[in-house]
């Protein structure tokens, strides 16, 4: 069935708003249209909205995440509308006007563009926008930027009551093409689609030149001599050092993924004389501070504070902030209210170095990070023109502590069982550290594929999603730099490190006589020494972070079956799998665990096996390397082959709750070879 035009028309136009950022945020604003379908009941002609429906992000909205309602039905709701005090029921009303099945559910913006008597409106959230809308003096200065074309309504919470208050500005002002709504953002209408979009486009550029021609230079005020930015690499080797300490801080409620920002429009708020005043006002925007809570945690010590001097002070700021998160709360709290959500920051801010954001999951923390930047210029725009004044703190828990709200996150499906969980992976750009990384990622958690080959590295790490579920790095395990700087881009990229699994190896089988002093060193450096490094280094971390964590380690069964022609091999895996008991001994305290497993006889997939390995052992064993992994097979008590998949799965379940009480344990994934049985 082809798509209505007047639908079509809807979702190009919120596409071009959405993807340029200067219009909207990501998933904020709605844009809807009005047309004319089929009652397939009546085959008779009837009115219908569509509207963007709750969730969704405007730039990539498709037929799905479109609420398309019956035009008669919703507007009938007036009628009944029982008032503002009630005005939440009419959201579930909005169920009863939907034309036909499918589609996303009504979003509480509905009314707004159902009772506006044009046919296509915008509901957007530009920074220009909003600036004049959190600025103190705002009615006056809408009227002397649009002049009449732009009306000015004052502070309402969404919902059934705004929409009547825009329907009657509208129907007041048939010179207007939209409005600015007071500590919001911006609505526009028109009656094609074009001239909606050109209204739009029109109100945010008019604001825009607005702020640049009329804006006060500092509007932030001046720099604050030692808060200017460190150099590049001065500051993002700090923000390593310090994020899994601010993450640890994000994270004591629950656990959280972080997100690293140190663009110039955030080192400069970070420096300016009015940083802290205006932090502690915090966000106007619905959207805004439902991602970054009302307000960020701010280090209040110069760019050149000692890492140490950073970690205690954060420390003591942190139970500062808990304390006044939940002093908030119960000013404001009702019986009725949903139950706080957690008194952590999701924003921390340390100037001289960046902006550390946090969520659920990657893209959460990314898009928070976002959208305080969004913030950062709207206070900009609003202290260039006047002074910045967000909506109250009492409307602020109105909309954080929802009903309506609360009701989306109950909808949101359970979280998988590795979410928020980041995980390193060396040697993870083929074979069983491949295997490994997609199990992770199929389960939840965030990925560093590192690997000596990083090109391989990159290319797996966006085939797995790209940076907001993976990233790809060289590492060479025994390198002590490289490791280290591996561990750098973890904590820049996701916040820390949450597990590790120290797959990195290689193998070369030759007979004693015919091992040199080179091949064991070579496989030492590599698997136990680069086990040994990896291990430090994460768990340096993991103690930073306070939030427990996981090591694994791949051994093999040859650390305990004694077989020929395998001694340097055979030796190293013996090592690391006593290193698992040494380091569950030591890491328990911290809530690290650490675990092994024991694969046997993977052959398919396998790069040791592709690199000579699998020829060699074929010959010692006196079989074709094609019929290799069948050989292995069935000297098992199962029968049965080993993929890579197989190691993997036992790895992602070994870091999952359900082992949260083992460490210290070696998991034979082998088919059951007997002479393996650990005794």
């Amino acid at each position: 069935m082809s798509m209505d035009p007047a639908l079509a028309d809807l979702l190009e136009r919120s596409n071009r708003l959405g993807r340029d950022k200067r219009n909207t945020n990501y998933a904020g604003g709605n844009t809807s249209a009005k047309g004319v379908g089929i009652d397939p009941v009546t085959q008779g002609e009837v009115e219908l909205l569509w509207v963007k429906g709750s969730g969704g992000d405007l730039g990539t909205l498709t037929e799905a995440g479109v609420s398309v309602l019956r035009l008669d039905r919703m507007r009938g709701l007036v009628d009944v509308y029982p008032g503002v005090d009630r005005e939440d029921e009419m959201v579930h009303a909005f169920a009863y006007c939907l034309h036909g099945t499918g589609g996303a559910a009504p979003s509480i913006d509905t009314a707004m563009h159902g009772l506006v008597d044009l046919a296509h409106v915008d509901h957007l959230h530009p920074d220009s926008g909003i600036a004049i809308a959190t600025a103190l003096d705002g009615p006056r200065i809408t009227q002397e930027c649009f002049g009449d074309r732009v009306v000015w309504v004052p502070w309402r919470r969404p919902g059934f009551q705004l929409g009547l208050d825009i329907r009657d500005i509208q129907r007041a002002n048939p010179q207007a093409i939209g409005c600015v709504l007071g500590g919001h953002g911006i609505t526009a209408w028109g009656a094609t689609s074009q001239e909606c979009e050109e209204n739009s486009l029109w109100i945010i550029r008019t604001a825009e030149a607005y702020i640049a021609e009329h804006g006060s230079a500092e509007p932030f005020g001046a720099v604050r001599p030692g808060f200017e930015p460190l150099s590049a690499a001065d500051r993002r080797a700090k923000a390593a050092a310090l994020a899994p300490v601010i993450r640890g801080i994000a994270s004591r409620d629950r656990r959280m993924v972080g997100h690293f920002d140190d663009s110039d429009v955030v080192l400069d708020f970070m420096s300016r004389e009015k940083l802290e005043p205006l932090a502690r006002l915090g966000t106007s925007c619905p959207d805004h501070f439902l991602r970054t809570k009302v307000s960020p945690m701010v280090l209040d010590l110069p760019a050149d504070a000692t890492v140490e001097e950073c970690i205690e002070r954060l420390q003591a700021l942190h139970e500062a902030y808990r304390v006044d998160y939940a002093a908030y709360y119960d000013r404001h709290a009702s019986p009725d209210s949903p139950p706080m959500r957690g008194a952590d920051p999701a924003i921390v801010l340390v100037p001289g170095v960046g902006m550390f954001s946090f969520g659920a999951n990657k893209q959460t923390a990314r898009v928070a990070g976002e959208f305080y930047v969004n913030a950062i210029n709207v206070m900009r725009g609003a202290e260039a023109l006047s002074t910045y004044a967000p909506i109250p703190e009492r409307e602020k828990f109105r909309i954080e502590y929802w009903e309506l709200e609360e009701a989306k996150l109950r909808r949101l499906p359970k979280p998988k069982r590795l979410a928020a969980r980041v995980a390193l992976v060396t040697g993870a750009a083929s074979g069983i550290g491949l295997a490994i990384a997609r199990a992770l990622v199929a389960d939840g958690g965030c990925v560093v594929i590192a690997d000596l080959d990083a090109a391989k590295a990159e290319q797996v790490a966006a085939d797995l999603g790209g940076p907001d579920v993976a990233v790809g790095l060289r590492a060479d395990v025994t390198s002590e730099d490289e490791i280290r700087a591996a561990m750098d881009a973890a904590c820049l990229a996701f916040g820390g490190v949450d597990i590790v699994v120290n797959n990195a190896g290689l193998s070369l089988s030759r007979p004693l006589l015919e091992t040199t002093a080179a091949d064991w060193d070579l496989q030492h450096d590599v698997m136990a020494r680069g086990s040994f490094l990896v291990s430090r280094e994460a768990a340096r971390v993991m103690i930073a972070q306070g939030i427990g964590g996981d090591i694994v380690y791949i051994a093999s069964k040859n650390a305990i079956f004694a077989g020929p022609s395998n001694i340097a091999y055979s030796a190293t895996k013996a090592d690391q799998a006593h290193q698992v008991r040494l380091l569950a001994a030591e890491l328990g305290e911290f809530g690290i665990r650490v675990n092994g497993i024991n694969p046997d006889g993977v052959v398919q997939g396998s790069g040791i096996f592709a690199s000579g390995w699998g020829a060699n052992r074929a010959a010692v064993y006196g079989v074709e390397e094609k019929d290799l992994g069948q050989f292995y097979a069935n000297r098992t008590l199962l029968k049965r082959e080993v993929l890579p998949e197989h190691v993997a799965l036992a790895a992602a379940a070994l870091v999952s709750d359900e082992f949260s009480r083992t460490t210290g344990l070696l998991v034979p994934v082998d088919s059951g070879v007997a002479a393996a049985f650990l005794r």
